[in-house]
């Protein structure tokens, strides 16, 4: 049984989830001091990431932006018969790429302690949050929520497909989903062009 008061504590941070990731995102534009270099090398990581959002939404719909979990059907096609995570895990590569492209002309200990405070910020929202979510899902959908995790790693990707495609792509929900998500990412290209210029 659940602890409750572990219970509330991840629906608040569920919740939140947005807030808590933007504030690290924040140090690493504010901080940061991109090189040519680093954007040359962060940015291909970054528009990866958020490719991966974009095919992950393209099979869960709009219902990943709310406060409360919440999921009409298990997403178990497309990046889902890879990971179980696929959104959490584009949003680390996002991370990943943006925190290199800003900090190449900063120190080697500045770099460290930028990547670390953002990308440890996601681990530590994500552990909380993963746990609520598919406690949720397995309230839902029961056993066909077992037999998928059993078939499909929770973070690191496998190589062959668990499952069989069963649903299409519908990028038709991208504009509406990610919305937020996208305006955010056109944010931190326009702070780290302004950056670099004036780095």
């Amino acid at each position: 049984m659940t602890d409750p008061n572990a219970e509330e504590l991840q629906a608040l941070v569920f919740a939140n989830r947005g807030l808590l990731l933007a504030a690290p995102a924040a140090l690493i534009s504010l901080f940061g001091r991109p090189s040519a270099f680093s954007v040359s090398v962060g940015l291909p990581l970054a528009f990866a990431g958020e490719a991966l959002r974009c095919w992950a939404v393209g099979y869960s719909g709009s219902t990943t932006r709310g406060d409360q979990v919440t999921a009409s059907k298990l997403a178990t096609s497309g990046p889902y018969a890879y990971v179980r995570n696929p959104l959490y895990l584009g949003n680390f590569v996002t991370a990943l790429g943006f925190t290199v492209a800003f900090t190449g002309k900063n120190t080697l200990l500045q770099r460290l302690v930028l990547g670390a405070g953002a990308l440890g910020t996601m681990a530590a929202v994500y552990a909380t949050i993963v746990p609520h979510e598919e406690r949720y899902l397995r309230e839902r959908f029961g056993d066909e929520f077992d037999r998928y995790c059993e078939r499909v790693p929770r973070i690191i990707p496998q190589l062959e497909p668990a499952v069989n495609e069963k649903d299409a792509w519908d990028g038709s929900v991208i504009a509406e989903a990610e919305s937020k998500t996208l305006v955010t990412f056109a944010a931190m290209l326009g702070l780290l062009a302004l950056k670099a210029l004036t780095a």
